[in-house]
C-alpha cells in the first residue's frame, strides 16, 4: 500500500529546526519517533513532551493504532484471527466477510469520494491495479525484460470495478463482492483516512507523516507556532518547491516520481487513470491541503487524473487548496494556496 510516498520525508528536517517552539515549557523539548512497520512506508511522529520517554509512549500509542488500521486495510497478507480487505477479497464470489468497522466505515467514505470525484478514484478497481502492480514489481525486479500489462487483460479488469457489486451490509457488519473477479485496493485513501482517524483523538501539537501523508493535529506550540512542511521537487532540483505553515491541517501530494518503471524508455508510474486503464499523464505532482487527511488522500490522486479546470471544480466542493505541477515544470495554484505558502 506504498501508494504516495511523496512530498514530505525531506521535511522532518525543517519540523526540528524551523518556527522555534517559544510557547513550549522551560522543560520541554522537541521529539521525534520514526518506524518502518506501517503502510509499507516510513512513518515519523514529531512533537514536544516533557521527557523523551513520555513522548515515545505516545508515539507508540499512535502506532499501535495505526497498526491496527495497516492490518485492516492491507490486501497482500493475512493476519491470524483478523478478517480484513484480503479476506474479503478472497471471499470475493464465494461470501460475505464479518469484519470490523471501521473497514466499513472506510468503504463508505470510499463510495462517497467515488461520487464525489465523479469516479476519478475507484478503490473497487483493484483488479486494474493488481495488473499494474504486478507488471510494475516484475519490471523493477528484471528491468531488461520489463512489459507493460495485457491490454486485453486490463479491458477485462475493467469491467470488473463496479460498486453495485459491492454489498455492505451494516447491521451484520459483513461485505460481499459479489462479482468473483471484482478485487478492492484502497490504497489511494487507506494512509490518510487512517492517519485522520488517529489524529481526531491524539494530542493537540503533533505532526504525523505516514509515507508522506503529513497531518498536524494542532500549533506546534502553546503560542500558535505553525509547523513547516516542505513539498519535494519531483525533478530533484531545489529540495521543495515551497515550504507551507500548517496548523490543523494535512498536506498531501501525488507524484510520477516515487513509484515507477521503465519500458522501452519510458517511465510508468503507478497512479492509473479509470479512464484510460494507464497511468495518467497530466502532471508531474498535485498537492493538496485541507483539514482532513482521508480528503486530502482522494483529492490529491483525483486532481492528478483530472484536468485543471474539473480539478478546481471539485476542490470548490470542499474546503481544501491544490497546487499542481505540469510536466514543464509549471506550477499553478488555487485561489487560497498562496496563503499558506511559506518559501
Amino acid at each position: 500500500m506504498l501508494h504516495k510516498l511523496t512530498a514530505v520525508l525531506l521535511s522532518l528536517v525543517l519540523l526540528l529546526t524551523g518556527c522555534a517552539a517559544a510557547g513550549k515549557s522551560p522543560a520541554q523539548k522537541q521529539y521525534q519517533a520514526s518506524f518502518l512497520t506501517l503502510f509499507d512506508t516510513v512513518t515519523y511522529i514529531s512533537g514536544l513532551a516533557d521527557s523523551e520517554e513520555a513522548f515515545q509512549a505516545q508515539a507508540q500509542e499512535i502506532h499501535d493504532r495505526l497498526l491496527v488500521y495497516h492490518q485492516l486495510f492491507d490486501i497482500y497478507h493475512d493476519y491470524e484471527g483478523l478478517n480484513n480487505l484480503k479476506t474479503v477479497n478472497d471471499q470475493a464470489g464465494i461470501a460475505p466477510v464479518k469484519v470490523d468497522g471501521e473497514i466499513i466505515r472506510l468503504l463508505k467514505d470510499c463510495r462517497t469520494y467515488y461520487d464525489l470525484t465523479d469516479h476519478a478514484v475507484n478503490v473497487a478497481m483493484g483488479s486494474v491495479l493488481a495488473l499494474w502492480h504486478d507488471a510494475r514489481t516484475d519490471g523493477m525486479d528484471d528491468p531488461v525484460n520489463a512489459a507493460l500489462p495485457d491490454e486485453n487483460a486490463l479491458k477485462e479488469a475493467a469491467l470488473h470495478t463496479s460498486w453495485d457489486n459491492v454489498v455492505i451490509d451494516e447491521e451484520n457488519a459483513t461485505v460481499y463482492l459479489s462479482d468473483p473477479k471484482l478485487r478492492l485496493d484502497v490504497g489511494a485513501v487507506a494512509k490518510g483516512w487512517s492517519v485522520q482517524r488517529v489524529a481526531k483523538t491524539a494530542p493537540s501539537g503533533l505532526l504525523l507523516s505516514v509515507g508522506g501523508n503529513v497531518c498536524a493535529t494542532g500549533p506546534k506550540d502553546a503560542d500558535g507556532t505553525p509547523w513547516i512542511v516542505g513539498i519535494t521537487d519531483p525533478d530533484g532540483g531545489d529540495p521543495y518547491l515551497h515550504t507551507l505553515y500548517v496548523t490543523n491541517q494535512a498536506v498531501v501530494t501525488s507524484g510520477d516520481y516515487q513509484r515507477y518503471y521503465v519500458v522501452d524508455g519510458k517511465v510508468y508510474h503507478h497512479i492509473i487513470d479509470p479512464g484510460t486503464l494507464y497511468p495518467a499523464a497530466r502532471w508531474r505532482s498535485v498537492t493538496i491541503v485541507c483539514r482532513d487527511s482521508g480528503l486530502a488522500d482522494i483529492l490529491s490522486t483525483a486532481l492528478f487524473v483530472l484536468s485543471r479546470e474539473e480539478g478546481q471544480a471539485l476542490l470548490e466542493k470542499t474546503e481544501a487548496e491544490a497546487m499542481w505541477m505540469d510536466g514543464q515544470g509549471n506550477c499553478y495554484y488555487s485561489p487560497g494556496f498562496r496563503e499558506l505558502i511559506r518559501t
